[in-house]
């Protein structure tokens, strides 16, 4: 019985250590900060189409699927779409989807919404910007802290 005691002891050392060691390798494997920079690769992306629309106008009930004209909800839908993300038709309905953001939570990519009720939503770039469309110039970027953005900001979902 002498030996059988540290015989188990050795082999649950032994055991400790090796899923220890797996799970340190693992979690080394890939590191957060290279997963967060994934993310925000992606963001990026979406941003950097959002923009090859800038002063496309503005028409409200524009199409869904050309490119010609937007209105706010046609927009951010048709860019998301290039990267495999259905949104729904209206600005009301894309702000029950995805997960609630706190405005100091933002990042790059998140939806924003104005109005209450919601009727507006644009794509956060960061920065306190936001590109979005409305009336003249059509797809434009704005300071969302500044005068009638930061009095009628509503909400932001994380869709992505």
């Amino acid at each position: 019985m002498t030996q059988r005691l540290p015989q188990r002891f050795t082999k649950l050392f032994v055991s400790i250590s090796l899923s220890a060691a797996l799970l340190m390798t693992g979690t080394l494997a890939l590191p957060t900060s290279q997963a967060q920079a994934m993310t925000s690769s992606k963001a990026q992306d979406v941003i950097s189409t959002a923009k090859q629309y800038l002063n496309r106008p503005y028409k409200f009930g524009a199409a869904l699927g050309q490119t010609r004209n937007f209105d706010c909800s046609s927009f951010v839908a048709t860019v998301f779409q290039r990267y495999g993300k259905s949104l729904p038709r209206t600005a009301k309905e894309m702000s029950k989807v995805g997960t609630y953001v706190a405005k100091k939570d933002l990042k790059p990519g998140d939806l924003v919404f104005f109005y209450s009720p919601i009727h507006h939503v644009g794509i956060y770039m960061g920065n306190g910007k936001v590109i979005h469309t409305y009336g003249a110039p059509g797809v434009t970027i704005t300071d969302m802290n500044k005068d009638w953005w930061t009095k009628n900001y509503a909400t932001a979902r994380r869709v992505m």
